[in-house]
């Protein structure tokens, strides 16, 4: 199974998001992770999926993706011409001596502590899935408390815009 990243320009309106999700679960298509933002221009958002299939499925889906009305344009975003990112917060134990190291760690991935308490520190790294994926197997023996990540976001690179 490959993983596959859409930029999908949709209509901004409410029940949009409802009628994308929808058409995945009703053909069986798991969605990984999926991001919504407005976009510079009024009335439309952008919508980044990410997926798992072969190269059948993601034709079906951008097949399927193209008869929604609300749907302006799809692009598949292959990883060498795009950035794509992601956000954690990581609430950690951190106490004593421990903290000190957290701070080192977080520093060399360029990560934020932007929560301190007694006892744990909330860190927020922004980079590649993998970069975040590495932060947290580094911070997991200190005890992460809670965790989440916004899901991947992508653009192309240079002048090419989705339209």
């Amino acid at each position: 199974m490959k993983k596959y990243v859409l930029s999908v320009l949709v209509e901004d309106h409410a029940g949009v998001l409802s009628r994308v999700s929808g058409l995945f679960s009703r053909r069986g298509f798991n969605i990984d992770s999926l991001t919504v933002c407005e976009t510079s221009n009024p009335g439309q958002s952008r919508m980044t999926i990410v997926v798992q299939g072969d190269e059948y499925v993601l034709e079906q889906i951008k097949k399927q993706l193209s008869k929604l009305v609300e749907v302006i344009s799809i692009k598949h975003c292959h990883k060498e011409n795009t950035t794509q990112r992601e956000m954690a917060l990581i609430k950690v134990k951190a106490s004593g001596t421990d903290r000190a190291v957290i701070i080192e760690t977080c520093d060399i991935f360029r990560a934020h502590i932007v929560d301190v308490s007694q006892n744990s520190v909330i860190v927020e790294a922004t980079g590649s899935e993998e970069k975040i994926a590495s932060l947290i197997r580094l911070l997991e023996p200190y005890g992460i408390l809670e965790l989440c990540k916004t899901g991947l976001t992508a653009m192309g690179r240079g002048e090419e815009v989705l339209k």
